[in-house]
């Protein structure tokens, strides 16, 4: 059910907030047809930032599809704690999907892994650096932003029109599930577009018509040398090759009529260094191979929706600073390649360094039985409660210290429960 007003009293740990924002449903509506969208979810978000103290813009690129920026501090570093507020559709689902329930120490509902949890978690290291800055303002160093976007699952324009809007930041933290792995490096995507002619004709007629699905099919027994033409040369230690599959293929009006089209779209996969140009050129080619078996066949090709790829070296500074606050709060650092694109790729693009670092496992995101480990919750907010106060490496302000846990209950100064 949908809140008709933000929650006014403040949850007591991390995940109080990752169940209390599962129980609110946002799914993107350019995915589902009966989605709600983030307006809501952003509400409950800004009432819990603004008691903290954060000064909160709300920002809307589409009407009812709003992102939010929360600021508080000033001066370097300037830190992102970032996180998408939409999920997918709950299709499938087998129980109520915005039911938060808690078995053998997982937390269920739709997004509470893809990305709830993770959001949970930068919101209570938001409210324990707010509280820290309220009791001593000098313990803090630099700007905490806390960056909630919109569409991220389906064309990210909450994270686009934030970045059009001169959104600027010296690192930042995206709280995607890696199942607490430090994610450096991401793959991109590149989707193709492919029409086939052929000529409509009685099933009687093969002296007259030209199927287009057949001619789709020598397309498609194709992309395993597309895939290998990709690779050539590309290897990558964290996401290892590029990919490249059929995601649809629509075609045909009845079993006894020759189609006349078949439509592809091809989805490949690339990694830092490839650009979409390589693809078509790969499909380009597989096309050329086609009409040598079948001159006549028509075939048309057109670049379609694409992300880049990105990566950060592992001896990046915000890696290693990262690894040093995991290992002072007793998680053990690696480092995993992300194999879906997120958006921390468009972050460092436009020159924030960004890594993914959250609960929960991608594997379990979009599922039917969506969960996350409590735990990593609880281990993701101490971790990133470490990296902020410690500030970057030679701020100063690693004499902070973490004397209090954002993953524990406490009581309120502003009188929350």
């Amino acid at each position: 059910p949908t809140p008709m007003n933000p929650r006014s009293s403040f949850p007591d740990d991390a995940v109080e907030m990752a169940r209390t924002l599962v129980s609110i449903p946002s799914v993107n509506p350019d995915l589902a047809p009966d989605g709600t969208g983030e307006g809501d979810v952003a509400r409950q978000c800004r009432a819990w930032l603004e008691g903290w103290g954060f000064e909160v813009d709300w920002v809307e690129p589409e009407p009812g599809r709003p992102s939010l920026v929360a600021r508080l501090g000033e001066g370097r570093p300037r830190t992102i704690l970032n996180g998408h507020l939409d999920t997918v559709g709950v299709e499938g689902m087998p129980d109520d999907p915005f039911d938060p329930r808690m078995e053998d120490g997982l937390l269920f509902g739709r997004g509470s892994c893809d990305m709830k949890a993770g959001v949970a978690a930068m919101l209570a290291v938001a409210r324990s650096v707010a509280r820290r800055r309220a009791l001593r303002p000098d313990s803090v160093a630099g700007e905490l932003l806390v960056v909630l976007t919109a569409d991220e699952e389906q064309a990210s324009i909450g994270l686009r029109a934030l970045l059009d809007r001169g959104l600027e930041a010296d690192r930042a933290v995206v709280t995607e599930p890696t199942s607490l792995a430090i994610a450096p490096a991401n793959r991109g995507f590149v989707w193709v577009h492919v029409e086939v002619e052929g000529v409509a004709a009685h099933g009687s007629r093969p002296d007259v018509g030209r199927d287009a699905i057949r001619g789709a099919g020598r397309l498609l027994a194709e992309l395993d040398q597309v895939e290998a033409a990709l690779a050539e040369g590309h290897r990558h230690p964290l996401l290892t090759s590029p990919s490249i599959h059929a995601g649809t293929i629509r075609g045909g009006t009845s079993p006894s009529v020759y189609p006349h089209r078949c439509s592809l779209v091809l989805e490949a996969r690339t990694l830092p260094g490839m650009e979409p140009a390589q693809v078509m050129a790969a499909v380009e080619a597989a096309v050329a191979r086609v009409r040598e078996q079948e001159p006549d066949l028509t075939i048309h090709l057109r670049e379609g929706l694409s992300r880049p790829p990105a990566e950060l070296p592992g001896s990046h500074p915000l890696v290693q600073d990262l690894s040093r606050a995991m290992e002072a709060v007793g998680v053990e650092p690696r480092l995993e390649g992300m194999s879906a694109w997120v958006e921390s790729a468009w972050l460092t693009e436009a020159g924030i360094p960004a890594v993914c670092f959250g609960p929960g496992s991608i594997e379990h995101a979009h599922t039917a039985r969506e969960f996350v480990p409590v735990e990593e919750i609880l281990r993701c907010a101490r971790v990133l409660e470490r990296w902020v106060l410690e500030g970057g490496a030679g701020s100063g302000a690693a004499g902070s210290g973490a004397s209090e846990s954002p993953t524990e209950p406490q009581s309120d100064p502003d009188g929350g429960a």
